[in-house]
């Protein structure tokens, strides 16, 4: 299938050639500097190293331990370098639309490892999946499951639970997931139209960074879980969906012992039923780090506090995640170590939106000035994926993938 997004076609095509770089047991983040170091981009550009993305699929898949399918959030980086190496090693795929199934299947993924986790579909994609071998699908709603009766005869289904709070740096809104109370009924429709309930799924928000953040949901979960069993619904899936964190400063655990410590809390409540997660931040966020540049520093008045420092990189061209200052990204400069001050940082675009953190000004070297390179951090997770196709004329994130 040809590939027909922007951000993925580029390759290396932007980027001076040079030698290729050996990988080493140097870290991740060594490993990216060495490749960008000596090399000219001409425009913002991620780079992302294939092989930590593989190092963590095999972490998390260590600490949920054998059995749990591990399905990969597709939406965080579908760089078809990506999702060959994952495919290749036996990883399955949440996909949220037909696009992003065309996707896994032609990076080789089996259809009997993808799953259709979007609980808002359109018929005709429902259709699609199911001719192309797919039999899993989520759903919250009874005309969701109407749908998929209709598109999909026979097909499994999960149904997403809303959860409360847990405390995660980006709590997921109501968008998604029926409430708790009518998770049975919805269980009943399924069986009643032909479909298959076959489990539940839930998310326990973005960037979950404490395992105990999840025992309240998965309390709640074994609630509905039972009642389903006791009304007669042969329940075997639960769905821990993602919420696995990665490093942007404040301190997580490595993933495999985070990934462990949550699949005891889920074997505790559920047994022998089988855990699919859905992980994509923490599989691909720390693999990538991008490469961007300082435009303008300045201040508003004479008496400022906080310089402004503007990159040609911002909200519409990669870094959306930055909205309410919930991912709080890590920046490289020229002039690490030298005396900090207060920077409220911005986008270069023509927007009064396009400011990435105000709230919380960050520390950055008062050296620090137009034409200065700026490294951002574990970027590899939500940044292609939320670019524009070209806000103010601006082009998409590059991405090279090494």
């Amino acid at each position: 299938m040809e590939m027909t997004m922007n951000a993925y076609v580029t390759g290396l095509a932007r980027v001076a050639s040079a030698a290729p770089v050996a990988l080493t047991d140097t870290s991740v983040e060594d490993r990216l500097r060495a490749f960008i170091n000596g090399r000219v981009f001409d425009r913002p550009t991620l780079v992302l190293d294939c092989d930590a993305v593989v190092a963590k699929y095999h972490a998390l898949a260590r600490g949920l331990g054998q059995g749990t399918l591990i399905h990969y959030a597709m939406k965080a980086n579908p760089a078809p370098e990506v999702l060959r190496a994952l495919a290749a090693e036996g990883c399955g795929f949440d996909a949220a639309s037909r696009g992003e199934i065309e996707l896994a299947l032609a990076a080789g993924a089996v259809p009997e490892k993808i799953s259709f986790g979007n609980t808002i579909k359109r018929g005709s994609d429902i259709a699609y999946a199911h001719a192309h071998g797919i039999d899993l699908f989520a759903a919250d709603a009874e005309a969701e499951l109407d749908k998929i009766a209709a598109h999909a005869p026979g097909a499994r289904v999960f149904l997403r639970v809303l959860v409360g709070a847990t405390g995660a740096d980006w709590p997921l809104s109501r968008k998604f997931g029926c409430a708790p109370e009518m998770a049975l009924r919805l269980m009943d429709r399924a069986a009643y139209l032909g479909l298959r309930p076959v489990g539940l799924s839930f998310h326990v928000g973005s960037q979950t960074r404490d395992p105990g953040m999840w025992t309240e949901t998965l309390d709640a979960m074994a609630e509905i879980w039972q009642a389903g069993r006791a009304q007669g619904h042969d329940l075997t899936l639960i769905n821990i969906g993602g919420g696995f964190p990665a490093f942007y400063g404040d301190p997580v655990l490595e993933a495999e012992t985070y990934a462990a410590r949550v699949a005891a809390l889920v074997q505790a409540r559920f047994g022998a039923a089988t855990v699919m997660a859905e992980p994509g931040r923490g599989l691909v966020a720390e693999a990538g780090m991008i490469v961007a540049e300082v435009l303008l520093v300045s201040r508003k008045s004479e008496d400022d506090l906080c310089r402004w420092v503007y990159l040609d990189i911002g909200k519409f061209s990669g870094l959306a995640e930055t909205m309410e200052e919930a991912i709080r990204y890590q920046f490289e400069t020229p002039h690490d170590g030298g005396e900090l001050g207060p920077c409220i940082i911005a986008g270069p675009s023509c927007d009064s939106a396009d400011v990435l953190y105000e709230t919380r000004p960050m520390q950055l070297p008062l050296a620090l000035a137009a034409g200065d390179r700026v490294l951002i951090k574990a970027t590899g997770a939500y940044t292609t994926t939320y670019s524009s196709v070209g806000f103010n004329g601006f082009p998409p994130l590059d991405l090279v993938v090494i």
